[in-house]
């Protein structure tokens, strides 16, 4: 490891330890009011046996809606990336469909989805559209990168534009298309939050809701550190990913 990426981890860490600090001061001493409880409140609530079930509950609902919408979303936005690029008649048509999709505020798409769809179905819906655009974008643009020499030199060799895309463009845009992938795990996550809000019965979305209606503080924010965190680790391991990426198509 170079002196360089220590000093990075080294001052992620003390950025991370100060915050948390703050946090609990600014809690402790109800700095801002009491709407702002002590770190050490929030981590004894998250973690107490008795509300094990609850978080556990909510937690797997919330993640199993997430990745749906995660998996609809990507293929969504992959599949018409590519034929957005292998048809140019078709390619104006898709991008101002996906511009105007992403124009749309998620939580008004709620009770649209609620009406088309169900309540259980309609956090899916929500997290697909927030990452559909993410990745139509990084795969366009990652499809786009291959110089025009080196098609020039498929062409030659006379490799059809399913080839081309196979060995040649897809393998070159997959940099690109992993880094929208870490991209959409927020987006995923917060698209199911928003979802959970119009009437499902269960997640991390209803709990965030039932918890600031009956200003149940520490819970609403335990929810909140709960989901951050999921996001984070998610967002972490597709990093890792995204390196490895780099490294063998780049």
């Amino acid at each position: 490891m170079t002196i360089e990426r220590l000093q990075s981890v080294f001052l992620g860490i003390m950025g991370l330890t100060l915050l948390l600090l703050a946090w609990e001061v600014i809690g402790h001493y109800q700095l801002v009011g009491i709407t702002w409880p002590a770190l050490s409140d929030v981590l004894s609530l998250l973690f107490d046996p008795a509300r094990r079930g609850l978080f556990e509950r909510a937690l797997t609902t919330t993640l199993a809606a997430a990745s749906q919408g995660y998996l609809i979303g990507g293929v969504m936005g992959l599949g018409l990336a590519v034929i957005a690029h292998l048809s140019l008649a078709l390619r104006l048509g898709i991008e101002r469909f996906s511009a105007f999709l992403n124009a749309i505020p998620p939580i008004a798409l709620g009770p649209v989805f609620l009406v088309l769809l169900s309540r259980d179905a309609t956090p899916v819906g929500i997290s697909a559209i927030n990452v559909f655009f993410i990745i139509f974008v990084s795969a366009s643009s990652g499809l786009r990168t291959v110089p025009e020499s080196h098609r020039d030199l498929f062409s030659v060799f006379g490799a059809s534009s399913a080839q081309r895309l196979v060995r040649l463009e897809f393998p070159a845009a997959l940099p690109v298309v992993v880094s929208g992938l870490k991209l959409a795990v927020p987006a995923a996550l917060i698209g199911t939050i928003i979802g959970e809000w119009f009437g499902a019965t269960r997640g991390l979305g209803v709990l965030i809701v039932n918890a600031m209606q009956n200003f149940q503080i520490s819970l609403l924010w335990s929810a909140v550190l709960l989901v951050t965190c999921m996001s984070l680790a998610l967002y972490l391991m597709l990093t890792v990913l995204e390196r490895s990426a780099y490294k063998r198509f780049r």
